[in-house]
Protein backbone atom coordinates (compact mmCIF):
# COMPACT_ATOMS: atom_id res chain seq x y z
CA UNK A 1 0.00 0.00 0.00
CA UNK A 2 1.62 3.42 -1.23
CA UNK A 3 1.96 5.68 2.08
CA UNK A 4 -0.97 8.68 0.95
CA UNK A 5 0.67 12.11 -0.74
CA UNK A 6 -0.87 14.35 1.86
CA UNK A 7 1.31 12.66 4.85
CA UNK A 8 4.41 13.62 5.95
CA UNK A 9 6.70 11.16 7.26
CA UNK A 10 9.90 10.27 9.88
CA UNK A 11 12.73 8.82 9.70
CA UNK A 12 11.14 6.44 12.72
CA UNK A 13 8.56 5.52 10.06
CA UNK A 14 5.48 8.03 12.08
CA UNK A 15 3.34 9.41 9.53
CA UNK A 16 1.48 12.77 10.41
CA UNK A 17 -2.00 14.26 8.35
CA UNK A 18 -1.58 18.02 9.12
CA UNK A 19 -4.85 19.84 9.08
CA UNK A 20 -5.01 23.07 10.79
CA UNK A 21 -3.34 23.07 14.40
CA UNK A 22 -4.69 19.32 14.24
CA UNK A 23 -2.40 16.42 13.10
CA UNK A 24 -3.62 12.85 13.09
CA UNK A 25 -0.10 10.25 12.89
CA UNK A 26 -0.05 6.97 13.00
CA UNK A 27 2.68 4.46 11.81
CA UNK A 28 3.43 3.92 7.90
CA UNK A 29 2.90 0.39 6.03
CA UNK A 30 6.55 -0.27 6.08
CA UNK A 31 6.85 -0.19 9.62
CA UNK A 32 3.41 -2.27 9.96
CA UNK A 33 5.05 -5.17 7.83
CA UNK A 34 8.69 -4.60 9.64
CA UNK A 35 6.81 -5.32 13.03
CA UNK A 36 4.63 -8.08 11.96
CA UNK A 37 1.70 -8.41 13.51
CA UNK A 38 0.60 -5.85 15.85
CA UNK A 39 -0.55 -7.64 19.07
CA UNK A 40 -1.03 -4.45 21.48
CA UNK A 41 -1.44 -0.58 21.06
CA UNK A 42 -1.20 1.43 24.42
CA UNK A 43 -1.19 5.10 23.73
CA UNK A 44 -0.90 8.02 25.93
CA UNK A 45 -4.43 9.28 27.23
CA UNK A 46 -5.76 12.79 25.68
CA UNK A 47 -4.47 15.49 27.55
CA UNK A 48 -0.60 14.26 27.43
CA UNK A 49 1.50 17.30 26.32
CA UNK A 50 4.54 15.49 24.64
CA UNK A 51 7.64 17.34 22.96
CA UNK A 52 8.83 17.43 19.71
CA UNK A 53 10.35 13.65 19.00
CA UNK A 54 8.42 12.77 22.40
CA UNK A 55 6.84 9.48 22.74
CA UNK A 56 3.01 9.55 22.22
CA UNK A 57 3.22 5.70 23.49
CA UNK A 58 4.07 1.94 21.49
CA UNK A 59 2.95 0.00 19.92
CA UNK A 60 3.92 -4.20 20.46
CA UNK A 61 3.97 -6.83 18.06
CA UNK A 62 4.96 -10.64 18.06
CA UNK A 63 8.64 -9.22 17.28
CA UNK A 64 9.10 -6.43 19.12
CA UNK A 65 7.93 -3.18 20.83
CA UNK A 66 8.12 0.17 19.52
CA UNK A 67 7.88 3.17 21.15
CA UNK A 68 5.82 6.05 18.96
CA UNK A 69 6.93 9.79 18.51
CA UNK A 70 5.80 13.05 17.69
CA UNK A 71 7.85 15.26 14.93
CA UNK A 72 6.57 17.91 16.74
CA UNK A 73 5.60 19.43 20.32
CA UNK A 74 2.01 19.28 21.37
CA UNK A 75 -1.01 17.83 23.46
CA UNK A 76 -2.89 14.56 22.57
CA UNK A 77 -6.47 15.63 21.71
CA UNK A 78 -7.99 11.96 20.98
CA UNK A 79 -6.68 8.68 20.94
CA UNK A 80 -8.04 5.86 18.90
CA UNK A 81 -9.81 3.58 20.80
CA UNK A 82 -10.43 1.13 17.83
CA UNK A 83 -6.47 0.02 17.57
CA UNK A 84 -6.57 -0.44 21.40
CA UNK A 85 -9.58 -3.19 20.80
CA UNK A 86 -8.29 -4.34 17.75
CA UNK A 87 -4.31 -3.84 16.70
CA UNK A 88 -4.67 -5.19 14.00
CA UNK A 89 -6.24 -2.03 12.37
CA UNK A 90 -2.34 -1.00 12.48
CA UNK A 91 -1.61 -3.97 9.86
CA UNK A 92 -4.49 -3.78 7.79
CA UNK A 93 -5.49 -0.07 7.19
CA UNK A 94 -2.69 2.14 8.88
CA UNK A 95 -3.52 5.28 6.76
CA UNK A 96 -7.16 4.62 7.44
CA UNK A 97 -9.04 3.13 10.44
CA UNK A 98 -5.35 2.33 11.71
CA UNK A 99 -4.42 5.98 13.25
CA UNK A 100 -3.07 5.98 16.68
CA UNK A 101 -3.54 9.92 18.18
CA UNK A 102 -4.34 13.17 17.06
CA UNK A 103 -2.54 16.39 18.79
CA UNK A 104 -2.94 19.76 19.00
CA UNK A 105 0.34 21.77 17.44
CA UNK A 106 1.35 25.23 18.01
CA UNK A 107 3.52 24.96 15.27
CA UNK A 108 3.25 22.21 12.49
CA UNK A 109 6.48 23.27 10.68
CA UNK A 110 8.74 20.54 11.28
CA UNK A 111 5.87 18.42 10.46
CA UNK A 112 5.39 20.14 6.98
CA UNK A 113 9.62 20.18 6.61
CA UNK A 114 9.34 16.08 6.42
CA UNK A 115 9.36 14.18 3.05
CA UNK A 116 6.26 13.35 1.88
CA UNK A 117 4.52 10.18 1.02
CA UNK A 118 5.92 9.38 -2.36
CA UNK A 119 9.62 10.87 -1.28
CA UNK A 120 8.97 8.40 1.50
CA UNK A 121 7.92 5.30 -0.16
CA UNK A 122 10.64 5.88 -3.11
CA UNK A 123 13.20 5.63 0.01
CA UNK A 124 12.03 2.35 1.12
CA UNK A 125 10.94 0.95 -1.74
CA UNK A 126 7.83 1.01 -2.17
Amino acid sequence: MPTPADCRVSDTHEWFRVNGNTVTMGITQHAADELTDITYVEMKPAGTTVGAGGSVGEVESVKTTSEIYAAAAGKIVEVNGAVAKDPSLVNSDPYGQGWLVKLEVADSSAILALPDGKAYDAKHGH
